[in-house]
């Protein structure tokens, strides 16, 4: 089990900075595949990004390049730097668990999830 608490979400404008945290309960975050996805209102939940347990990333297309996934394992955390923000990246953001290997993109391959924070970008 782990619990996932994401923090750091807020208002910024657009070309401007946030800096995503999500603090993992329990086991060390290594021994997870955590990811990273986003809900704008009336929106399907997406994937943005994921570290994989041996410490691989990846990214969704339309993030790539402007966000940068790390994990701080003296902290237990993972985090997300989103720099060059645009009005469509305004969402809920989640953090998201598995304890296998990084099997994809889907939900359905993340079992743990946060409460989620949102991020508005404003034009």
């Amino acid at each position: 089990q782990v619990q996932l608490v994401e923090s750091g979400g807020g208002l910024v404008q657009a070309g401007g900075s946030l800096r995503l945290s999500c603090a993992a309960s329990g086991r060390t975050v290594s021994t997870y595949t955590v990811a990273w996805f986003r809900q704008a209102p009336g929106k399907e939940r997406e994937f943005v990004a994921a570290i994989s347990r041996g410490g691989n990333i990846y990214y969704a297309d339309s993030v790539k390049g402007r966000f940068t996934g790390s994990r701080d394992i003296a902290k237990n955390t993972v985090n997300l730097q989103m720099n060059s923000l645009k009005p469509e990246d305004t969402a809920v953001y989640y953090c998201a668990a598995s304890g296998s290997y990084y099997r994809g993109r889907g939900l359905a391959a993340y079992e743990y999830w946060g409460q989620g924070t949102q991020v508005t970008v404003s034009s």
